[in-house]
Formats: C-alpha cells, structure tokens, sequence
C-alpha cells in the first residue's frame, strides 16, 4: 500500500458531533475527540462517506447542582448513540496551495437521562424527586470546510465548522439532539506521518451564540484533541488518543443564574485502525475510545467512536 493511498482515507474525522444536552447543561457544541489519527494528511480528490458511530456515557456530580434548560438538576446520568454520515467532497485543484475539502452531515440518534433532583423546572415551576427522559430523532445539520497542506512528513490543516440549528431540540426536556442556537468552530492542526509513525494535534475556539429558548449563552471554547499511533504493518496501526477541552469565557445572559459557568474536561485511551481493500477501494475503519478526568461543570464519563470511511468512486 503506498503513502498516498494510506493518507487518502485520513480524514478520520471531519465529525461534527451532538451531545445529550444542550450548552447550558455543561456541554459543548465542539465534541472533544472529534480529529483523530492522520488528521491534517491530504485525501484522494472526490467524494468520500465517512459513517460514524457514536457512543457516550456520563455522568454530573450529584452533590453540585447543573442548569439544563430551565432546570436545575442533580445527579445527572447520561447515555447517547448515534450514527453519523458525512459527505465529503475534496476537490481536485489547490487552493491557495492547498488541498480543500467540504462536508455536510448530520445524525440520527437515541438519547436517554435521568437525574436525581430536579429543583426548578421549566418555566419556573417546582420539582422534587428524580425524573429521565429519552428521545429519538435527528441532530442539527453541520458543515464543515478545511484545507491541507503537504511537505513530505509534514502536513499542516486550517478548518472551520458550523451547524445549522433544525434537530429534535425542546428546552423543557432533559435531553436533545439537537443544540437550540447556532455555534462556529475554527482552527487548524498538525499531522507527522513518516509511513511508520504518525503523530496529530488539532487545536480549536468555538463561538456560541445564545439560545434564545433559554436567554443562555455559552462562553468561548478551547479544545485540543491529540492522536499518536505507530503502523504495526502497511495496513494496521495501534496508538492512543487523548483531549483537552477548556472554557476560556464565561456564560452568559438572564439564563445564566449560575455566573460565567466554567466548564473543562481532559481525555485519553487507546486506538487501532485498519486499511483494507473493497473490490479496487481502499476503504478504512477506525475504533478509539476515551476515559474522561478532571471534570469541571461538565458531566464526565467515557466515550467510544467507531468510523467507517468509504470511497465512492465513479
């Protein structure tokens, strides 16, 4: 298998990404994680299908109260699956001597909560007691554009991604799929892929602008997402992932009774990934998973990402 063939099916992940909650409840529009190995090399032109699925459990801390919505809530315990496709186009021609690619994607999802205490609900009334929600649907449309630049081992990445806010969102339940406002995430990152070791950072801000439902807006976010793996054969590689999501400003509008609501959480685990041949395609699949730590008005737990990238030739 050569380089330019194994760096074609990088694009590991062009993933935009919903959590169980809307922003005020502690979590973001940029879901850590979301670049992972190879993420900077350049990709075959054409068109591409990265599927993704994803699976998160979590979990607040029971003795600290979180707002979500127009609740205040305790003990939150969380799970989510959901199955992302994402067409990609990466064109033929430089641009600005780069390579240039974008996607539009979104999600169809389960999502199920339940909390121990609810102290205030939506529009203002008094709960006591535990209560859990599920929902099933669709998530916010995402569009995501980047461009790559290749120097031998050396690759380099600028992006930019938004969301347009139409999934399953409603601010008197626990959970959404769906975020309630518009965000926009931007940054850029680098890969080192010498055909034997490779080694990626990808770093990033998001705006947030304010939900309206709720008169709740989220600070500024900062996010660093991390993959080193080392190629066992042409066509397999073993390595670790790891993130670090930190909140830089703080919340805010009439929603935010808690103050600026800072939020953080780090990341790490293991991954593999696997090249292999369909019919003349090269076709990639990749399985990474992490254990959070350090969490800060954010729920914590652990997440798994399993992607399929598919080539569609003509």
């Amino acid at each position: 298998m050569n380089t330019r063939k194994r760096q074609a099916l990088g694009l590991v992940v062009l993933l935009p990404a919903i959590a169980a909650q809307a922003d005020d409840g502690g979590i973001s529009f940029w879901l850590p994680g979301q670049f992972g190995a190879l993420a900077a090399a350049p990709t075959e032109p054409g068109w591409s299908l990265p599927l993704i699925y994803y699976h998160v459990s979590v979990k607040d801390d029971a003795s600290k109260g979180i707002p979500r919505g127009g609740r205040t809530t305790f003990g939150l315990d969380a799970k989510a699956d959901l199955l992302f496709a994402f067409p990609t186009y990466t064109f033929a021609d430089p641009v600005l001597g780069a390579q240039a690619a974008i996607a539009v994607g979104a999600a169809v999802a389960r999502s199920e909560g339940s909390v121990d205490v609810t102290l205030t609900g939506p529009r203002g009334r008094t709960f006591s007691g535990g209560t859990d929600d599920s929902l099933k649907g669709a998530s916010d449309i995402y569009v995501m554009g980047t461009m790559k630049w290749n120097h031998g081992v050396h690759n380099f990445m600028a992006y930019s991604m938004g969301n347009i806010p139409v999934g399953a969102y409603d601010p008197d339940r626990l959970v959404n799929l769906g975020l309630g406002h518009a965000s926009l995430d931007a940054g850029g990152g680098y890969t080192y892929f010498d055909k034997k070791n490779e080694f990626s950072a990808v770093a990033g801000m998001t705006y947030n602008w304010e939900n309206t439902d709720t008169d709740y807006q989220n600070g500024i976010d900062a996010h660093l997402d991390l993959s080193a793996s080392h190629f066992i054969t042409e066509q397999t590689h073993l390595g670790l992932v790891g993130y670090v999501y930190h909140q830089v400003t703080g919340d805010s509008g009439s929603g935010a009774t808690f103050g600026d609501f800072k939020s953080r959480v780090n990341g790490i685990g293991p991954q593999v990934g696997h090249f292999f041949k369909v019919g003349k395609d090269l076709w990639y699949t990749n399985l990474k998973g992490y254990n959070e730590f350090d969490a800060k008005n954010r729920p914590e737990g652990w997440n798994v990402w399993l992607t399929l990238v598919v080539p569609i030739t003509d």
